[in-house]
């Protein structure tokens, strides 16, 4: 490869990680309005070109998502990024990949890794709050417990929730420690509960809600419910756990269904490359492997729908 190739490849490079480092420590901005009686807002900084660039991503993201479903996202995933930056990295990405890819691999990398940059950020976010998710719902089962004997101990229900978020690992103490912030600056704790449940999209949190929100109605043992909804929260774990291991033979036939035919190329990449040629140098070919891949697609959706577990 001649060195002025490399050397593109090395700017490039440098000029990701250097954009991607500024972008992600950039001091906050705070208003010296917090010193002042009265007045308009005022930065106690000039604005770079990196709040430049996060304020049009805000503006893009308010105009493609007012609901806010990115941050959501980033929110449930941990990730301490606010949704513009992690628009900004992921764009700066996408355009550094389609360089390289045009510099290294011609036109197909560069389409393929302007493509697969934010495909890979959105995967990732993906794992992030699927396991942030079955985090939460492993400690759900402590947290009852914990919270019912801080409740016979005589606490009130605020302190519970304190303990919890005290004595717990995270997610559980980071969005019970939420909740107690949100409760002491006014909000009522059923609704602040509520948003846990929607926020992680736990049933089993629902329904714990549910039971505190018809307690405060109607009064009663507080502990002994939450005991009762740990006992059955246990239970269901226990039937979906059975569940799960009985299906697991039709995931795993799924997956190498799907990784059958990467692992076939690869292996006749290797021994025999020029057999794979015309699939990867003709129109032909190309088409053929289009829609090869979208049939690859259907195929796993429909596999994920039978094998997958539904409470």
């Amino acid at each position: 490869m001649p060195a002025a190739v490399w050397g593109a490849v090395a700017a490039l490079a440098l000029a990701l990680a250097v954009g991607v480092g500024v972008l992600l420590t950039r001091p906050p901005r705070v208003d010296i309005t917090r010193l002042q009686v009265g007045g308009e807002a005022t930065s106690t900084r000039k604005p770079t070109t990196a709040d430049e660039t996060v304020a049009v991503a805000e503006r893009l993201l308010r105009r493609l998502d007012p609901q806010s479903r990115l941050g959501a996202a980033i929110e449930l995933a941990g990730l301490g990024i606010a949704a513009a930056d992690l628009l900004v990295v992921v764009a700066v990405g996408s355009l550094t990949g389609l360089l390289l890819g045009g510099v290294l691999g011609g036109p197909a990398l560069a389409a393929l890794l302007l493509v697969g940059v934010p495909i890979g950020a959105w995967g990732f976010l993906s794992v992030r709050a699927g396991r942030r998710r079955k985090a939460f719902a492993e400690q759900l089962d402590d947290a009852l417990q914990l919270m019912a004997s801080s409740l016979r101990a005589g606490l009130s229900l605020l302190r519970a929730i304190d303990a919890v978020s005290k004595d717990t690992p995270a997610p559980m103490s980071e969005e019970f420690s939420r909740v107690v912030n949100e409760v002491r600056v006014g909000r009522d704790v059923t609704e602040a509960l509520a948003e846990v449940a929607e926020r992680t999209g736990s049933d089993d949190f629902r329904w714990l809600v549910q039971a505190i929100g018809v307690h405060r109605e109607v009064g009663g043992n507080l502990a002994e419910v939450l005991d009762r909804v740990g006992e059955t929260l246990r239970d269901r774990a226990q039937l979906f756990r059975q569940a799960r291991a009985l299906s697991a033979e039709g995931r795993t036939s799924g997956i190498v269904l799907l990784a059958l035919p990467f692992g076939v190329v690869l292996l006749m990449s290797l021994s025999a490359p020029a057999y794979l040629t015309p699939l990867f140098s003709t129109g032909t070919g190309w088409l053929l492997l289009l829609v090869a891949l979208g049939l690859m697609a259907v195929g796993a959706f429909w596999l994920r729908s039978i094998v997958k577990l539904r409470f």
